[in-house]
């Protein structure tokens, strides 16, 4: 029997939890802000979910888990969060009862059987958001905007946001006949995978990891544009200029999923530690996910971010010590009382601070003063509360505001009153 996690997987430990929530917590903030609604799918869907005919990508051809329960049935381990939705979107004909688009997102576990490294586990918290109904230039940009200033506000530096078009139906047909007539002379110098992808979803050789230092991937000829899909694509960038969002624009960009259409992006960091370039987010258009899982003919967009790997960033950027320094405790009981004649005084101090939203906590068991004032320290509480056999008796307390250094005698009763007075008079004065 072997008593340790699985390879790719972790345990989240207190300390690196509060991290994941205090990410979490802020993508909420923003999801409000943009009008989007939080919804989960399950953690488990039937495999043609994900996996769609001539699906080329290495997510549905080598990384997903599947089982198969009995000879009929084939399930799979949620490996991205967006057909999960559009899934449910179809099912529970949501395009029927809103007003569209329809504004969704997810912050759930993914799982994925691939290379375990840093960052990148094959059990993974994703946050994403999707925008189904309405395909407009706006969305888009709205969408990119979303993330972009979310990582933002969290204090990254150091980001760059590169976009591209895959073109619409049209364009894109066109544009893989084209890929393949050129690449079909050099398949042979191809790496497997994209000599598989050849005849599939030759796009997909464009963005591949192995190849993409080939003179036959930088020479590879450039897609032309419908006029209608190059309009699209203009009005995107103009938009993103109003936004006061600085790109770039990557020719090579097509993202890892087969589904998307038109609008792809990603924001990347550029610090030297993260590598050349460590993707964010990212995410794009997709015109036809909707209408090949049964739903009438709507387009989505939509991003997802690795918070694993944005936990890895804020923690280099040192943006954590401030968003930590906001849940600090509020206070601390020192409680010196003998566990014989403890009459419960510090619970009922410790308790009327809780019920009026003061964080607290109190000393359990019998140390000396000095011991107590370490653990003070150590959560950094902002007041530290004595209390003796003498404070029990009187029915007071001596409050130590951890800041100003001050110490003052207060009746039991007044305790909240003086505690909210004295953070008020600092932050004013501060």
């Amino acid at each position: 029997m072997q008593y340790q996690t699985v390879k790719g997987t972790y345990d989240l430990l207190p300390d690196q939890l509060k991290k994941f929530n205090l990410l979490e917590n802020e993508f909420r903030y923003f999801l409000n802000l943009y009008g989007y609604a939080e919804m989960k799918t399950p953690v488990f869907e039937y495999t043609g979910v994900f996996q769609k005919e001539n699906d080329t990508s290495d997510m549905v051809t080598k990384e997903m888990y599947s089982f198969s329960p009995n000879e009929k049935d084939s399930y799979t381990l949620r490996p991205e969060g967006t057909a999960g939705i559009v899934r449910s979107f179809v099912e529970n004909k949501m395009y029927g009862n809103s007003e569209l688009p329809l504004k969704l997102a997810y912050i759930e576990e993914m799982f994925r059987h691939e290379r375990p490294q840093k960052g990148r586990q094959r059990q993974f918290t994703q946050m994403g958001v999707e925008a189904l109904g309405d395909k407009n230039p706006l969305i888009d940009a709205e969408v990119i905007a979303l993330g972009y200033y979310y990582v933002k506000s969290l204090g990254l530096k150091s980001l760059k946001v590169l976009i591209n078009t895959l073109g619409d139906n049209e364009s894109r047909v066109r544009y893989k006949e084209q890929l393949i007539e050129y690449f079909k002379p050099h398949k042979d110098e191809l790496c497997f995978d994209c000599q598989n992808r050849l005849e599939k979803n030759p796009l997909r050789i464009l963005d591949c990891k192995v190849d993409h230092e080939l003179d036959i991937i930088k020479n590879a000829p450039k897609m032309e544009l419908t006029e209608s899909s190059k309009a699209y694509f203009e009005k995107v960038k103009m938009y993103l200029d109003v936004l006061g969002i600085p790109y770039e624009i990557d020719d090579k960009l097509v993202r890892g999923l087969d589904y998307y259409t038109d609008t792809v992006f990603e924001v990347v960091s550029t610090r030297q530690e993260s590598g050349s370039q460590a993707t964010i987010f990212g995410g794009g258009r997709y015109d036809n996910l909707v209408k090949e899982m049964g739903g009438p003919e709507i387009s989505g967009i939509g991003f997802a971010i690795g918070v694993e790997r944005l936990v890895i960033l804020a923690e280099a950027e040192g943006i954590f010590e401030e968003m930590m320094e906001e849940n600090n405790l509020d206070a601390y009981i020192i409680n010196l009382i003998p566990n014989d004649l403890d009459d419960g005084y510090g619970l009922k101090v410790c308790q009327a601070l809780r019920e009026n939203d003061f964080t607290c906590e109190i000393n359990y068991y019998e140390r000396s003063l000095k011991s107590q004032f370490k653990t003070s320290d150590r959560k950094k509480a902002r007041f530290v509360i004595i209390i003796g056999e003498d404070e029990a008796k009187n029915g007071v307390v001596t409050l130590k505001d951890t800041l100003t250094k001050a110490q003052e005698s207060v009746k039991y009763e007044e305790v909240v009153q003086r505690m909210s007075q004295l953070m008020e008079d600092y932050y004013v004065q501060d």
